[in-house]
């Protein structure tokens, strides 16, 4: 396990080193959302009111991943419960949006879920998360937490670099995709002048400010229950969606316990399903079976592989909302179960799967305060900006989550009114064998997220980088059959050595796609060390 820092061990140079601190830490994809968490820690919050400011502010100052509309979920150590929660934040598909509706109304593309518009609308569960988490855990008001990204979206925050490139990339995109009246709003707020913003460029939201500020001084009921509400209803049924308010009114997040492996010296803790942090949790109980000696190691990184594509093969057979799901999702970690698939491992590349894992949008931060409490947190509009659907008059940008269910009553992830799809974002975060907590951590990313995780964890557990490289290390990514693409900066060496054993190997110049993370590791003198991500725009506010 990491306990010291010595810079001449720094195998993989980012020009960053971790970070450390006493009083609190934030680390976030934003520095506008690092210093919003760090605001509200020196007004007398603590972690969880950290966590809900940056959160927020991520929604105005990264506005090309997450949004007002987003869902979240979160695993939240409480210190003075000796505890770690998990929130699943995740919203249904509407009573209305059924497989049988979508088709018989023709807004299905070629007997699958479109990626746009109203139809892949499900409800937003953000907003909810913001409120639950102050509620339970929080020192300050909503209003209060919220407060910095409300001045964000109001007075402006100057565009970043890799902000501006992933708002070009959606923007070009979107002018070939987004046609008529119902994309007008986004186009309006998102690009108010036909184009998108240079790095340097002030940026200001303020409907988005509106909307955080009536979210603030009502626990979120305006969302749900208010004005907000009725408006995403009139909307919808303007544009022939199927979200109505009452789908709004009658939504509540769901408190949930961990599911968990142990790995190592470790625990490692991940939300339940919907959510595929189980995937994560599947390819570790998997490697437990093997013993690491190096990273570059193509032995290494070959088992990894296959683990991971037993994984998803699984979770894309079984995983969606628990309520539907076949079996009981605990046995897919029974210790015995990780033993039979380790054995299916030899030396070559095999097909597990032919699902085909998209790109998608998210945003993850994790934070901690000078009294043990520590966040992991994520949420995201799933790909990009989302839907494409933003309410007139409100910045709430719409997630696209239920452009994942399936139109085929075979699949465990079928649609059906009221159901949570299959889901992608996962916090994670680390105990010792004894249950005391080490931290968060987490890599956004789509379908990259549970590879992120498993690579982070055994660079962390296996190999003993610190957290700051243990996120810089370069990574692999599965995408379908034996495809994988490696990082520019992956040894060319070891991409060679697993071609011949049979993985189809690629560079993918396209950094981001390998997920961005953070994560934070307290000592057992309460020193937090923290590391944050080099792909993106990354930083950490701390004290």
């Amino acid at each position: 396990m990491y306990s010291s820092f010595d810079p001449l061990m720094q195998k993989y140079p980012s020009q960053r080193f971790p970070i450390y601190a006493r009083g609190g830490m934030v680390n976030a994809s934003s520095p506008q959302a690092a210093s919003a968490g760090l605001e509200v820690l020196r007004q007398g919050g603590n972690a969880m009111d950290a966590a809900v400011a940056a959160a927020s502010a991520l929604t105005v100052v990264e506005p090309t991943a997450n949004g007002i509309g987003s869902d979240a979920f979160a695993l939240i150590w409480s210190a003075k419960d000796r505890k770690l929660y998990g929130l699943n934040s995740s919203g249904p598909a509407p009573m209305l949006a059924s497989a049988e509706q979508i088709l018989k109304d023709g807004n299905d593309v070629n007997g699958r879920m479109p990626t746009h518009g109203w139809t892949p609308v499900t409800v937003s569960g953000a907003p909810k998360a913001w409120a639950e988490i102050n509620a339970r855990f929080g020192r300050l008001s909503l209003a209060q937490d919220l407060a910095p990204a409300v001045r964000y979206a109001r007075d402006g925050y100057p565009c970043a670099p890799n902000l501006a490139l992933m708002w070009k990339r959606a923007y070009a995109q979107y002018r070939q995709v987004l046609t008529g009246p119902a994309f007008d709003a986004w186009f309006a707020t998102f690009a108010p002048e036909g184009k998108t913003y240079e790095a340097g460029d002030m940026i200001r939201l303020p409907d988005h400010a509106d909307t955080l500020e009536a979210i603030g001084e009502t626990g979120a009921d305006a969302f749900y229950r208010g004005e907000l509400a009725r408006k995403m209803d009139a909307e919808s049924r303007r544009f022939g969606g199927y979200l109505r308010y009452e789908d709004l009114a009658a939504y509540e997040a769901q408190w949930v316990e961990p599911i968990r492996v142990s790995y190592r010296d470790f625990q490692v803790c991940e939300i339940p399903p919907n959510g595929q942090g189980i995937v994560a949790l599947m390819a570790l109980n998997i490697l437990n079976h093997f013993a690491f000696c190096a990273k570059d190691d193509p032995e290494t990184v070959h088992r990894q592989l296959e683990a991971i594509k037993i994984a998803f093969a699984d979770a894309f057979h079984y995983v969606t909302d628990p309520r539907s799901m076949q079996i009981d999702y605990q046995t897919l970690l029974d210790p015995a179960y990780g033993e039979q698939r380790a054995g299916e491992i030899g030396p070559d590349a095999k097909v597990y799967s032919h699902a085909i894992p998209p790109r998608s949008g998210t945003v993850y931060m994790c934070c901690a305060d000078g009294e043990g409490n520590m966040v992991s947190y994520i949420q995201s509009n799933y790909m990009g900006f989302g839907s494409g659907i933003v309410v007139s008059g409100t910045g709430i940008a719409l997630q696209n989550r239920g452009s994942d269910f399936s139109l085929n009553p075979e699949d465990a992830n079928f649609l059906q009114p009221g159901k949570r799809t299959y889901h992608t974002i996962i916090p994670g975060f680390l105990l010792r064998r004894d249950g005391s907590p080490v931290g968060p951590f987490g890599v956004m990313g789509g379908y990259m997220q549970p590879q992120g995780h498993l690579q982070v964890v055994m660079n962390y557990a296996d190999f003993h980088m610190d957290p700051q490289q243990a996120l810089d290390a370069p990574r692999w990514q599965w995408m379908r059959d034996n495809r994988v693409t490696v990082e520019t900066r992956f040894d060319a060496h070891l991409a060679e050595a697993l071609q011949r054993r049979g993985h189809h190997i690629s560079v993918d110049l396209s950094t981001p796609s390998f997920g961005r993370g953070q994560m934070i590791v307290r000592l057992d003198n309460g020193v937090l060390v923290g590391g944050t991500e080099s792909r993106t725009d990354s930083n950490i506010a701390c004290f």
